[in-house]
């Protein structure tokens, strides 16, 4: 008994009985039941199929090159990043810099020593000097690991203190003339309440911050004011090439020039408070105990109580004043100078 296979024979004697073609086996012409394909046409075929999966034809991956996932994308987009252990709460903080208002941030173009980085790290370095309104220390700001222009730098952070912890008394007489922008802070101010000495210390700083803008885009020889914090201002530290390295510059009062440098200091001193008057301000305080001599260059610090030559009732007193104290000193160094003649050469600068 033959079992059916469900395959219809060919009528042909000579024609070979085979089954159906898989799906996934290549294709070829349909064999007519008339006879079976020649065995030429066979090989033919049978030759055809090698050389279609030649392996000559098949496509090779080199596996042995490394491929960058980063490959083609904008390196504007990419980031890279390193883990930063705690920081120390009692002498580190993050920066401040982007936690300001853009109004409290130094005036543009602004050097390329600024460091603006979000993750660079405050470590105060020590106090460097305390004043009668205020304490100055130095600070490093800087991207940890990095020692680049624009990623570390260390500057001076100058700080206010509030009215009862301070030693200067005479602040009504510089004040004049100035105006507190909200009704409340004015009324604080005149009662004299926490809010009020709060507001005031907050407004000395507000004070030289906006003299030490002013001056600086002026062209005067002034730190470089970095932003203003409440009652911290953070600018530039000036310094000098020392025996052992960088090293704050000296006070005018604590140097002793030769007679080219004394003259120059005094020139550029002139030069400077002309400047000053013909943009209407005043020092207020100057004198060589708030002048650095940074190398051949001079330096004009203590801004706060920069006064209006004409809003300010005693701006002309004020200026005398700054010429008398200046004109002292470069005297007893021996210069021939007079503060009556500077005075004069000012005002005419003036009106």
């Amino acid at each position: 008994m033959v079992r059916s296979t469900g395959v219809r024979p060919c009528l042909n004697e000579r024609s070979v009985t085979c089954r159906r073609l898989s799906l996934a086996c290549p294709q070829t012409t349909p064999t007519s039941c008339i006879g079976a394909p020649a065995l030429t046409a066979r090989h033919d075929w049978h030759d055809r199929s090698e050389e279609q999966y030649s392996s000559d034809h098949l496509l090779h991956l080199d596996t042995r090159r490394e491929v960058d996932p980063l490959d083609g994308i904008d390196p504007s987009f990419l980031l890279d990043w390193h883990a930063v252990e705690d920081i120390d709460d009692d002498t580190q903080r993050w920066s401040t810099w982007l936690s300001v208002e853009p109004l409290s941030r130094g005036p543009e173009p602004r050097p390329d020593w600024v460091v603006t980085s979000q993750g660079a790290i405050d470590t105060e370095l020590g106090i460097l000097k305390t004043g009668k309104e205020a304490d100055a220390y130095l600070l490093e700001r800087a991207v940890p690991g990095s020692d680049a222009l624009g990623e570390s730098v260390v500057m001076v952070a100058k700080r206010y203190r509030s009215t009862e912890h301070r030693t200067f008394h005479r602040a009504a007489t510089y004040t004049e003339g100035r105006s507190v922008k909200r009704s409340r802070d004015q009324r604080a101010l005149k009662a004299g309440s926490t809010w009020g000495k709060i507001v005031a210390a907050g407004e000395w700083a507000v004070s030289e911050w906006e003299a030490l803008k002013r001056c600086w885009l002026l062209g005067l020889p002034v730190p470089y004011p970095v932003q203003l914090d409440g009652q911290e201002i953070l600018m530039e530290w000036i310094t000098v090439e020392g025996e052992d390295g960088v090293e704050t510059a000296p006070r005018l009062a604590q140097t002793r020039p030769g007679p080219a440098l004394l003259a120059s200091y005094y020139d550029q001193l002139r030069d400077a408070l002309a400047t000053m008057v013909q943009a209407g301000i005043v020092h207020g305080d100057l004198s060589p105990y708030n002048t650095l001599a940074a190398g051949e260059r001079l330096v004009v610090i203590d801004l706060p109580q920069v006064v209006d030559l004409v809003g300010n009732a005693n701006g002309m007193d004020f200026l005398l004043r700054d010429c008398r104290n200046m004109c002292r000193w470069f005297r007893a160094r021996g210069l021939e100078v007079d503060e009556q003649e500077l005075f004069g050469e000012l005002m005419a600068h003036a009106f």
